[in-house]
C-alpha cells in the first residue's frame, strides 16, 4: 500500500481547478528531463523534439525503454503549462519552450 507521499497533484490549464494525483517519482523524473531539454527561447521544441531528447534522460527503472513516457510527457507538460513555468508557441505543430 503506497502513502500520501508517493503522489503529487498535477493541474491541467484545460481544467482549471481540478487536480489528480500521479506517481511522484515518475512526474518528477520527466519534469526533471522536460525542463533540462527545453530552450528557454523561441521556437521551442515540437512535442515531438522534446521526446526524443528527453527519452535517454529517463530512469530506465521507471520508464524501461521509454514505457508510458509519452503519457507522462503530456501529463507533465500539461502541469507545468498551468503552473506558468513552460509555455506554448503559437505554432503548428505545437512548440514548448520555458516561460521567461
Amino acid at each position: 500500500m503506497s502513502g500520501d507521499t508517493d503522489k503529487i497533484e498535477v493541474e491541467n490549464p484545460n481544467s482549471p481547478g481540478r487536480v489528480q494525483r500521479v506517481d511522484r517519482a515518475k512526474y518528477m523524473a520527466m519534469k526533471e528531463a522536460l525542463l533540462s531539454v527545453l530552450p528557454s527561447t523561441s521556437p521551442g521544441l515540437t512535442v515531438a523534439e522534446a521526446k526524443a531528447q528527453l527519452l535517454p534522460l529517463l530512469p530506465q527503472s521507471l520508464f524501461p525503454d521509454g514505457a508510458k513516457a509519452g503519457w507522462w510527457l503530456k501529463g507533465t507538460q500539461l502541469d507545468l503549462e498551468a503552473k506558468g513555468i513552460i509555455q506554448r508557441e503559437n505554432t503548428k505543430p505545437l512548440r514548448l519552450r520555458l516561460s521567461k
